[in-house]
């Protein structure tokens, strides 16, 4: 399913335009037909005037149509902010497609420039497409063409320039991108214009009840938090399932344990106070004592067949694990929802009977298979006992997703060594009619590992997997060490130290793993994590505290702030106010971006320069004067103090959506 992010919203300008000029002209056509005189009972009309009286009518409903439209054009605009690459996109498109009406891949021919504000490829494109036809031009007579019919507003593209070998070079005008910081401003931090709204249903974190989090579900987790998020910011209506590991041969141990260890469970809560240890005993047992492995296979049995005394077991044991999951969830800022392999038990048999009646399903050795075209491996999808698989759990979960949950985008935030099995299930659902990619978008978010420092798989020096619990509390050890070191503790009250502890510590954390491109592997350093030199959270967050304290030290209220915003120009005269207004207004297509290929990084991207563009700017431009002698303020420039404001908002934006909790000092 296509979703190209704003196309319609970006054109209000001249939707609004136009309807204008058309009520304009209908109402010219209604003041003449006003001018027959309203109809008399004593005597017949015309056939003519008749007509006329008909059409008149319809005309008035016309205008209100219009009218209306245009109020709640004008009422949308308000509700999201301008993705500008769309709108220079929207205009180049259409050029293109009056000028060169063949050509007709218009998508992606306006990207960021190097030496302009975008860059416009279409004239190479077109070129090829023409000599294929037998017609030669070169690339700059096309590029030329295509800047002599542009009809973008005047407000919207200051100049246009060809280079190189025919690309545009185009030019913002700085009073368009002025407004579009007051609009920012005074309406708000808002999303880039959708399409439609979409149910979204996306599934991540998903660790093993019994067992405790670690350093592998970290990215699932992190990745899963913030597209969820910016999918709710952006309008989406997002559903965030945790597919727990809650059903197997694993708990027909844990209870087969439990019973041994306290066999008065079902009467009285037994005080389970390490689960691991709890496992790790009941995992020993089975591997070593054949009539306790016979037993957990009983249980497992009886636990399919809902027997009372083994679902006791069970419920005990995940309730245990569920607070310590939603522990680490709530240290984190992640919200969730569980959705476990119990949840679609129920379901699976009807899956299969489904699939039978398909014909879709081989049978070797017992097993029923899916065999998919194009894919190596089958899908098993019933073993030869008679017990399920993933295969079968995977399946029934989209299925019902789409049907039951009527999600209209799947997102499944799972490690890149499950793409091969993702890719398998995904093609049989589509040949089973459980979804078309017409209609439904689904996306594997794959994700790299997380390496120690010495570019193996992380864990302890004994070579355990690193609890995530242990990472977090390694993190606000650090983090507090940090500020100390900074002398951060001197400065600050004992809960503004605190405050400050917890937002460094997650916030680095989270913010190496979002800042490294998901598919790749990451190594996970606290010293470079820590550093408050770089694209790292800690760089963000303090000059996050900066901005916010320039108004603060100019005596400057927020309520002056908001007011001034109402009448007072952005001037953009000096080039590093224009630069860093021209990087505040990229926020949207940023998000735009995100939500077309799912790499969060890209925004981690952007607020690296956004802040490092700010830099540029306060470093040369005065925001607020002071007597070198008294330090007396002797001038506020306000438009500048409102620039700060708008970096300020589109940083607190963005740290939302990366998970990141920002103070007031730091």
């Amino acid at each position: 399913m296509k979703m190209a992010a704003g196309s319609h919203v970006n054109e209000l300008f001249d939707r609004i335009k136009q309807a204008e000029v058309k009520t304009a002209e209908l109402l010219k056509e209604v003041e003449e037909l006003e001018r027959f005189p309203p109809n008399s009972e004593d005597c017949g009309e015309s056939p003519e005037l008749s007509v006329l009286r008909t059409t008149n009518a319809k005309l008035q409903y016309q205008i209100l149509h219009l009218k209306r439209s245009i109020a709640e054009e004008e009422a949308m605009q308000k509700t999201v902010m301008a993705n500008v690459r769309n709108v220079v996109h929207g205009v180049f498109s259409s050029a293109v497609r009056a000028l060169y009406p063949a050509f007709t891949a218009t998508k992606g021919i306006v990207q960021a420039g190097k030496f302009g504000d975008y860059s416009c490829n279409a004239a190479m494109l077109i070129t090829q497409l023409l000599k294929s036809q037998g017609q030669k031009l070169q690339p700059r007579e096309v590029a030329a063409n295509i800047i002599k019919h542009l009809n973008a507003p005047p407000a919207v593209i200051e100049k246009c320039e060809v280079a190189g070998a025919g690309f545009i070079n185009v030019f913002l005008n700085p009073s368009y991108v002025s407004e579009l910081v007051t609009d920012l401003l005074i309406h708000g931090v808002r999303p880039p214009p959708i399409d439609r709204k979409l149910r979204v249903v996306v599934d991540f974190s998903s660790p093993n009840i019994a067992k405790e989090m670690h350093v592998g579900h970290l990215r699932s987790t992190i990745l899963g938090e913030t597209v969820c998020r910016l999918l709710e910011f952006a309008g989406h209506d997002v559903l965030r399932l945790n597919h727990v590991g809650d059903w197997g041969t694993q708990f027909g141990m844990l209870v087969a344990h439990l019973q041994d260890k306290f066999p008065n469970y079902t009467k009285e809560s037994p005080p389970i106070g390490d689960l691991q240890a709890f496992y790790k005993e009941s995992k020993v047992r089975f591997d070593e004592d054949a009539d306790f492995k016979k037993r957990a296979y009983t249980n497992v049995v009886k636990l399919q067949n809902h027997d009372l005394e083994v679902l006791k077991g069970w419920n005990l044991v995940c309730d245990v694990s569920r607070k310590e999951l939603d522990e680490v969830y709530r240290r984190l800022g992640v919200t969730i929802i569980e959705r476990g392999e119990s949840f679609y038990q129920p379901l699976m048999p009807e899956v299969i009977k489904d699939l039978e009646a398909k014909n879709l399903i081989t049978v070797e050795e017992g097993r029923k298979l899916v065999f998919v075209p194009d894919q190596q491996i089958p899908l098993t999808v019933e073993k030869s006992d008679g017990g399920f698989t993933y295969d079968t759990s995977d399946v029934t979960a989209l299925k019902h997703r789409v049907e039951e949950e009527k999600g209209n985008w799947l997102i499944y935030i799972v490690d890149a060594g499950q793409s091969l099995h993702f890719q398998t299930v995904f093609a049989a659902a589509r040949m089973a009619g459980y979804y078309s990619e017409e209609e439904t978008r689904i996306d594997h978010m794959a994700f790299g590992v997380v390496l120690g420092e010495d570019r193996k798989k992380f864990k302890t020096r004994s070579g355990e997997t690193v609890r995530l619990v242990d990472l977090m509390d390694e993190g606000l050890e650090r983090a507090l060490a940090k500020l100390r070191e900074k002398g951060r503790d001197k400065v600050l009250t004992p809960q503004e130290l605190a405050a400050a502890q917890k937002s460094v510590a997650y916030g680095c954390i989270k913010y190496a793993d979002l800042s490294h491109t998901r598919t790749n592997d990451y190594v996970f350093s606290f010293d470079k994590m820590l550093d408050d030199k770089g694209n790292t959270a800690v760089y963000l967050l303090y000059a996050y505290t900066r901005i916010r304290s320039i108004a603060r030290l100019a005596n400057v209220t927020e309520e002056q702030l908001r007011k001034a915003a109402l009448d007072t120009p952005i001037d953009l005269s000096h080039e590093k106010e224009l630069k860093l207004a021209k990087c505040i207004i990229r926020f949207p297509e940023t998000l735009t971006r995100i939500m077309e290929d799912l790499y969060p990084h890209v925004l981690c991207e952007y607020l690296y320069e956004l802040c490092t563009t700010f830099t540029e700017f306060y470093d040369v431009c005065y925001c607020v004067e002071k007597d070198r002698q008294t330090g007396e303020i002797v001038e506020v420039r306000m438009s500048r103090l409102l620039l700060c404001e708008a970096t300020a908002r589109v940083l607190d934006r963005s740290f939302y959506i990366l998970g990141l909790e920002p103070v007031s000092k730091m």
